[in-house]
């Protein structure tokens, strides 16, 4: 019997399939492992792709995702990774499998929310495929972006004293989520009662009023290309830098990793929107956790020289959040007490079975 994929998670996965690769072609500058492949095609530029594939029943639900959300969502997690390459995006193709239960409807509403994150953001949709799904939707989609000779900024070059930033606010995606999936089971549970289609016909809608930030960050993320143009113009070059995807514990470890480094950060710098403390309260969950693991947040996480302390302070919108220490010394963070705990990567891992428990 083989091993089983979900010993390994998808990083570890992804480590084993990748690392035998050996790079063939000049043009090719750097392969896997970070947020984009960078190749050299002219004397002044270097182009940057990155692929992300989406299926339905992991990545998304079709319960409460409505397709042109999921078509504005899908854009934005793939032009993000451009941007967390220091780069601009620029194209991007777009490959679709679906089932017969949508309608032609349905994928003009999925394109008009990907035409809607492209006209935003100045990117051109150049190609992609389309195919049948016995299982659902899947949506595969590769971008490809540029960045000046020399700029791209990778995850492997944090150094010793180097400040840790962060863009925006973190935790709202994933309490968004948690809500979501909370209403969801109600409503099912409504519908799995009531005896008459009059009753199923009366169960209301659920009333998300003062939670619509937490929606809009888990179905209508942004990529942060406003940061990246911000540092461009304070002549800030990060050393490295990832966008939250999986969670700011997960990020700072990869960063870490590859740069041969450990990092201290602190609990009470961690930037946290109002609504999502709230809700972590509402749903009795720990809210710096929701903060470190929840992910998909697509905020930047980067790290700049100590020199550069006072021109990052001046940007609104980014936050320090810790620095940057010898690998001994490991990844930590730093309670409000004082208290040091280590980082551990603990974000949702899609190639885990569930447990008889989470099942339940």
């Amino acid at each position: 019997m083989g091993t089983e994929i979900s010993t390994l998670g998808e990083f570890g996965l992804i480590k084993r399939l990748t690392e035998n690769i050996e790079i063939k072609n000049p043009e090719t500058r750097y392969s896997t492992g970070d947020d984009c492949a960078v190749l050299k095609f002219a004397e002044d530029k270097e182009t940057l792709v990155t692929t992300d594939m989406l299926m339905e029943g992991v990545h998304f639900d079709l319960t409460y995702m409505p397709m042109k959300h999921l078509g504005y969502k899908a854009a934005m997690v793939n032009l993000s990774d451009i941007y967390a390459m220091g780069g601009m995006p620029k194209q991007i193709t777009v490959s679709i499998a679906l089932s017969k239960r949508f309608s032609i409807e349905d994928i003009e509403d999925f394109y008009d929310g990907l035409r809607l994150a492209c006209d935003i953001h100045g990117v051109d949709i150049v190609g992609g495929d389309t195919t049948s799904s016995r299982t659902g939707l899947a949506i595969s989609i590769t971008a490809i972006g540029e960045v000046e000779k020399g700029k791209a900024i990778y995850r492997n070059g944090a150094k010793e004293t180097d400040l840790i930033c962060v863009s925006g606010d973190l935790g709202a995606a994933y309490m968004g989520l948690q809500l979501l999936e909370r209403e969801k089971d109600v409503y099912y549970k409504m519908i799995s009662t009531a005896k008459t289609d009059a009753e199923r016909l009366a169960i209301s809608q659920p009333d998300f009023s003062g939670r619509e930030y937490l929606l809009e960050r888990q179905m209508k993320p942004e990529a942060r290309r406003d940061i990246i143009l911000k540092l461009r113009e304070m002549g800030i070059h990060p050393t490295a830098m990832i966008d939250i995807s999986d969670g700011l514990s997960s990020e700072l470890i990869h960063i870490c990793t590859q740069s041969q480094c450990g990092c201290r950060v602190y609990e009470e710098r961690i930037p946290i929107d109002y609504q999502t403390a709230v809700m972590c309260e509402e749903m009795n969950m720990n809210l710096t956790t929701a903060a470190m693991n929840g992910g998909e947040d697509y905020e930047l996480l980067f790290t700049v020289p100590i020199t550069d302390h006072e021109k990052v302070e001046q940007i609104e919108g980014i936050k320090l959040i810790g620095h940057i220490t010898k690998k001994d010394l490991g990844c930590a963070l730093i309670s409000r007490d004082g208290g040091e705990f280590e980082l551990k990567a603990q974000g949702w891992n899609p190639l885990k079975e569930k447990t008889k428990n989470e099942e339940n």
